[in-house]
């Protein structure tokens, strides 16, 4: 079984999987946000930890056992810049993620409940800048891919 092409495809399709959760969190996060809404984006922010989370196993997997020298990539500059945009990228998450586990408190069983929209936008910032920091994942990971960071 070649266990380098699944682990490979496992990390792909995670990660995929979590820009895809990010988008959505992304799109919901706006002013007038309330009601079901705020229930999906509390699933979906869930699932974009649970997702992160999958996303970093199956990394550290590929890593030691992916068919490649882990020396490869624990001396890589570009695989370094890769994990520390990941971890930016995590950070960046709390604020959001403690602020929509907050207004899905407040909103349970408040049918009018509408998050403040000052709220919303200090929110949206940390959201902004996590797009930001994605986009520097992939272009690490091309990079490296191809040698670079060595």
């Amino acid at each position: 079984m070649d266990w380098s092409l699944i682990l490979a495809c496992a990390h792909h399709l995670a990660v995929f999987s979590l820009v895809g959760i990010f988008a959505a969190e992304f799109a919901l996060l706006r002013p007038g946000l309330g009601g079901t809404r705020l229930g999906q984006l509390a699933r979906l922010d869930a699932a974009y930890g649970a997702v992160a989370g999958l996303v970093i196993v199956v990394g550290i997997l590929r890593v030691w056992l992916g068919g490649v020298d882990p020396g490869y990539y624990l001396g890589n500059h570009a695989f370094w810049g890769k994990m520390a945009a990941f971890l930016v990228l995590g950070l960046l998450t709390i604020q959001p993620t403690m602020a929509i586990r907050r207004w899905a408190k407040a909103g349970a069983g408040v049918a009018d409940y509408v998050v403040p929209v000052g709220e919303i936008g200090r929110s949206r910032r940390f959201v902004h800048l996590q797009a930001g920091v994605l986009v520097l994942i992939p272009l690490f990971a091309a990079a490296m891919a191809r040698g670079y960071g060595s």
